[in-house]
């Protein structure tokens, strides 16, 4: 069952470090059962509740996963191997899309805006017992979701979109509870997920979003939360249509109780319309990140939602870290009130590279998906051939199991550092990858 290793322990908390060292030290890996409760606690001469014990608390770190009868084993990808440890290695000469950053170029500079952020701190200083979010901040980011439509409610701050989804799920939810999550999908919520001790529904995304029939079946199958990505979803590419938004909008509002996260992380980076499905149920909220479009450094991201959603998570944060930086939120006040960013001009650079890339994809007779943002999901049957025969021809793409839960086998290319000279020679490099038989291209679905 576990080879040679022997687990050790006394108390709870003890057996339960010394199986998470095992899994992080590779001497317990992804998928071996666990002793059966009586078992275990007969060879530790402990009480079996102390062993159970300790299995709730693997379980609520991500780290293992509970079946009832079926026993208890090491997760597939526990919490100590997150999915960004799936990469690959850029040798010299290789041109590397996988990253998924920003075009450094389309980033603003942030120096006149820090040093007018430090300016206003040398006349207002802030101190402790001070308002959480700046005024002005709150006064533009709600004067820009009003004109997105989004549904009226108080601005909360956190230190990125991850940091407020983490915050909001926990204000409800508890270990155990099931979350829909979009398959493929952002690669940190998928760890993030397990690791809060949540159970992952795997719900699949075409182009226009979630997939309306499996987001039905998750909600009716008891899932507490929905996490949808409004716009240039990674790693798909994909964005919620309004056609989408209005059966995903009327399925919910027949299951209030479900709490709704819309993930707007490519805000100003975008020129594809929202189409949120905040509102529609009891507890929801909106993240918006300024990562994308001016730095993923900032550490900043708004958040807005029905008044005891973002009471909750800002009566937690203000127990912990107390309140993002205000010098972090009057340089993003000053960077949107000097029009440092041209939205529709990032948008569309980004759109040029992304759609000649899958133009010239499509022309090669290859499907790719990439309708918005700065990813092309481009699917396989092989990543691991496509991968390897990609970095043969002198590009490093990333391998789709860093997104994928169920869905089918693909690779990600992002085209934030590609140029109009690169299209041409990637696309021929994926399409002679596919015509090898051990890499053929499958559907999208």
């Amino acid at each position: 069952m576990l080879g040679e290793y022997r687990i050790t322990g006394r108390g709870a908390s003890g057996i339960a470090a010394d199986i998470e060292r095992a899994v992080g030290g590779g001497a317990l890996r992804p998928g071996d059962a666990l002793p059966p409760l009586r078992e275990l606690a007969a060879e530790l001469g402990v009480n079996s509740n102390t062993v159970a014990a300790a299995y709730r608390l693997l379980r609520d770190r991500g780290v293992i996963e509970t079946a009832g009868r079926r026993g208890s084993r090491v997760r597939a990808r526990p919490a100590t191997t997150p999915r960004d440890q799936i990469r690959i290695e850029v040798p010299a000469g290789v041109r590397d899309v996988s990253k998924g950053n920003p075009d450094a170029a389309l980033l603003p500079p942030l120096g006149d805006a820090l040093a007018a952020a430090a300016a206003d701190h040398a006349l207002h200083p802030v101190l402790y017992g001070g308002p959480p979010v700046d005024a002005d901040l709150a006064r533009m980011a709600r004067s820009a979701l009003d004109a997105d439509g989004v549904p009226d409610g108080p601005i909360g701050l956190s230190s990125g979109s991850l940091d407020a989804m983490e915050r909001v799920l926990t204000a409800y939810l508890r270990p155990g509870d099931a979350v829909a999550v979009e398959d493929p999908g952002w690669g940190s919520l998928l760890d993030l997920v397990p690791a809060l001790g949540l159970r992952t529904v795997p719900v699949a995304v075409d182009d226009e979003g979630p997939v309306t029939a499996d987001v039905a079946r998750a909600v009716r199958g008891g899932a507490r939360a929905l996490i949808a990505t409004a716009r240039g979803q990674n790693p798909t590419g994909a964005a919620v249509s309004a056609a989408r938004a209005a059966e995903l909008r009327a399925l919910l509002a027949g299951h209030r109780e479900v709490l709704v996260i819309d993930d707007d992380h490519i805000h100003g980076a975008v020129d594809l319309p929202l189409h949120s499905l905040s509102g529609v149920t009891d507890h929801w909220a909106l993240i918006r990140s300024v990562a994308k479009a001016y730095g993923p450094d900032l550490r900043l991201a708004l958040y807005t939602g029905d008044p005891t959603t973002v009471d909750r998570v800002r009566g937690r944060h203000r127990l912990g870290a107390g309140w993002v930086s205000h010098l972090l939120q009057r340089t993003v006040v000053h960077l949107w009130q000097e029009g440092a960013v041209d939205p529709a001009a990032v948008a569309a650079s980004y759109g040029r590279r992304r759609d000649a890339l899958v133009r010239a994809l499509a022309e090669r007779g290859v499907a790719a998906h990439g309708r918005s943002g700065m990813n092309v999901w481009v699917p396989v049957s092989d990543e691991t051939g496509a991968v390897a025969g990609l970095l043969q021809r002198g590009w490093a793409a990333t391998p789709g199991a860093r997104f994928r839960v169920r869905s089918a086998p693909a690779v990600r290319l992002t085209v934030s550092t590609m140029t109009p000279e690169d299209v041409e020679p990637l696309a021929d490099a994926v399409a002679a990858v596919l015509r090898d038989p051990a890499a053929g291209q499958v559907r999208y679905g």
